[in-house]
């Protein structure tokens, strides 16, 4: 299979869909892999070691995208990549297609087929391909909060672990399943004082297990969001519905009653974010003010730290690009029913049931879908 891979050109995106070692991996399998010129240098690897892996590399990026038969990303397309669209390709990405119509439309209309890293979904509910990126989410989240809470960045001047004889930062974290529980490694090592919501309560008993003491387990109702929300200096919205829009948890109302300067990073972004004031932000102008607040939305967050974010994906997702790789997408997906969840768009029709319901399309049918590829 010809297997290619672009350069990245989402705002201050430095990932890669593939390393050096996933290349010699396919390279070794007897399938051709392109990689665009430079699509290595923000994960500091250059276009000497992806060659010396067996890639072929190539300038062009209409060349890249117009001779694969499987394209490998790492974000979701972007109005210039549409253009490349056409029937027979597959592209196998991050898309979040519950938050973004206008690319779930232009997919629908070319004829591709996508498929989704964040809606490949194992037997016991894990994701084992969107987890390496909410556990980097997770773990950065508390970091640009407390880069963020300082006074030339618009906060209240807070310094998260304060020294002795000041109080640490209070913060909470919305959601303890692999984001959020990554967040609270972060800001326990940071010192914050640090609160945890689920709904699970069986997980928050594994929380306060692991954390004896050193966190508070809460559970997560409308009520106790509003009464912890108000008291923190750094709200984390760590919630996730796989393959539909987030639940909008913290509204404008409750911002309001929030304290001066107080940060919400949203790593539910991608979803449609879990406040209600939140809208994507970029690298470049990564935050922006609500009420006397201030949050922080960046929707490829891991992109900041892209040679860790971009070998930690490329572990994950190597076992599946092999088997789409080795017997086609088809075949592939119909022996793999977690890889087959993945399927989001084919042949003109939406067979994810969480994106068709937030877009108000019809749902195709994943196994019909599979059956007419065959």
């Amino acid at each position: 299979m010809r297997i290619a891979v672009p350069r990245e050109i989402k705002d201050n995106e430095f990932r890669v869909a593939i390393t050096p070692s996933g290349v010699d991996a396919l390279v070794g399998a007897g399938h051709t892999v392109v990689v665009e010129s430079g699509a290595g240098l923000g994960s500091s690897i250059s276009d000497e070691e992806y060659a010396a892996a067996g890639a072929e590399l190539v300038a062009d990026p209409a060349r890249v995208w117009g001779d694969a038969e499987l394209i490998l990303k790492v974000k979701e397309p972007i109005l210039p990549e549409y253009g490349y669209f056409r029937p027979g390709l597959v592209i196998f990405t991050y898309l979040h297609l519950a938050a973004d119509p206008e690319l779930t439309r232009a997919l629908v209309d070319s004829g591709v087929t996508a498929i989704a890293y964040e809606t490949v979904q194992l037997p016991n509910r894990q994701l084992p391909l969107l987890a390496p990126m909410s556990e980097v989410a997770g773990r950065l989240a508390p970091i640009v909060g407390a880069a963020t809470m300082m006074k030339p960045a618009g906060g209240p001047g807070l310094l998260v672990p304060g020294v002795p004889g000041t109080r640490p930062a209070d913060v909470v974290i919305i959601g303890g399943g692999v984001a959020g529980s990554n967040a609270i490694t972060t800001a326990v090592g940071l010192g914050a004082t640090v609160t945890v919501l689920d709904t699970n309560i069986n997980r928050l008993r594994e929380l306060d297990d692991l954390y004896q003491g050193r966190i508070r387990t809460i559970a997560s109702n409308p009520f106790e969001i509003d009464r912890t929300v108000t008291e923190a200096d750094l709200v984390v919205g760590a919630v996730l519905i796989p393959g539909a829009k987030a639940p909008k948890l913290v509204g404008n109302e409750l911002v309001s009653r929030m304290r001066p300067g107080s940060v919400l990073v949203d790593i539910a972004i991608d979803q449609g974010g879990c406040f209600a004031d939140s809208h994507p932000t970029t690298h470049t102008a990564p935050t922006f003010p609500v009420h006397g607040s201030i949050f922080y939305c960046v929707a490829n967050m891991p992109g900041a730290v892209a040679q860790t974010s971009t070998y930690a994906l490329t572990n994950a997702t190597l076992p599946y690009i092999r088997a789409i790789a080795g017997v086609g997408w088809q075949r592939a997906l119909a022996a793999d029913p977690a890889l087959a969840l993945g399927l989001n768009v084919h042949a003109g029709s939406v067979v994810n049931a969480p994106v068709a319901e937030a877009h108000g399309l019809p749902s195709g049918n994943l196994a019909e879908a599979l059956a007419i590829a065959a």
